[in-house]
């Protein structure tokens, strides 16, 4: 005998009484990203406090927008994510990095005539990233890693993305449109403060408020920025990756490690006397 409603399915054998609980997304279909990562059924390992080298280096400057072109299981057990991109692949190599929605990928093949290029997309990335909801069609944020050469025009961001956070409010103002997000790891606040750097899907953008009771910060966008990124293009309750401004964390590290600044008492003075 077998019984089901929205919310619970039960089955009834002569031996045992199975209850099991469904939690259905009412507002976004199951990306195929989403449905894979149930597959691997691997338990989430957090590491915390763990150091992470600079590998690669971007400014939080979005390229351009670039389409979800393909997506399927690759022969390794990750993920292949295939994009449709044409400035991004101007000059691009095997290895190269590229940013997708913040988040640091590996160019593991290209197609300059078809205009698209691959990376390989681990699990972990998946339960840590907002690429989790991409699917055939998605627009994306691209930006490739910088050279010695490039201008520095946004801030510092390494493509490691700290969290995510969920859409809560779009308001427009004149042509500019204020955006509200919530940080859905609380500890994460600390690191954003107002007038501060933060990327959001590896867009630099300075944080104008924070609401340390709703767990939330905001950002405007100017009608240029608006049509340059994908965030303007998502919906209410969607999520965003998170990178915040790695320069506090490193202050963070340094105090909590015992590290005191050392100035000369004499050198105190004597500036507080020149003003």
């Amino acid at each position: 005998m077998a019984a089901s409603s929205a919310s619970f399915s039960v089955t009834l054998t002569a031996k045992t009484l199975t209850i099991t609980s469904h939690t259905p997304h009412f507002r976004f279909k199951p990306s195929p990203l989403r449905i894979f990562l149930q597959s691997t059924r691997k338990p989430i390992t957090l590491r915390t406090n763990a150091y992470i080298p600079i590998q690669c280096l971007f400014t939080g400057l979005v390229e351009e927008i670039g389409t979800v072109k393909k997506l399927g299981e690759s022969p390794n057990g990750g993920f292949d994510l295939q994009l449709n991109a044409k400035t991004v692949l101007d000059g691009v190599s095997l290895g190269d990095s590229i940013a997708v929605n913040g988040t640091c990928l590996t160019v593991t093949e290209f197609d300059q005539i078809a205009s698209d290029f691959t990376v390989g997309v681990a699990p972990e990335t998946l339960r840590k990233t907002s690429l989790l909801e991409l699917e055939p069609g998605s627009p994306v944020n691209l930006e490739r890693a910088l050279t010695p050469l490039s201008r520095m025009g946004g801030h510092f961001v390494q493509g490691h993305v700290d969290g995510t956070g969920e859409i809560v409010s779009m308001i427009p103002e004149g042509d500019s449109l204020w955006v509200k997000i919530r940080v859905e790891k609380k500890e994460l606040l600390k690191y954003i403060v107002p007038k501060g750097f933060i990327a959001v899907d590896g867009t630099s953008l300075t944080v104008v408020d924070v609401f340390d009771d709703e767990g939330c910060f905001n950002f405007m966008l100017v009608a240029y920025t608006q049509n340059k990124i994908v965030v303007p293009m998502k919906k209410i309750g969607q999520k965003v990756n998170l990178e915040v401004d790695v320069l506090g964390k490193h202050v963070e590290r340094l105090l909590s490690s015992g590290f005191v600044p050392s100035i000369a008492p004499n050198s105190l003075w004597s500036s507080s006397q020149e003003q």
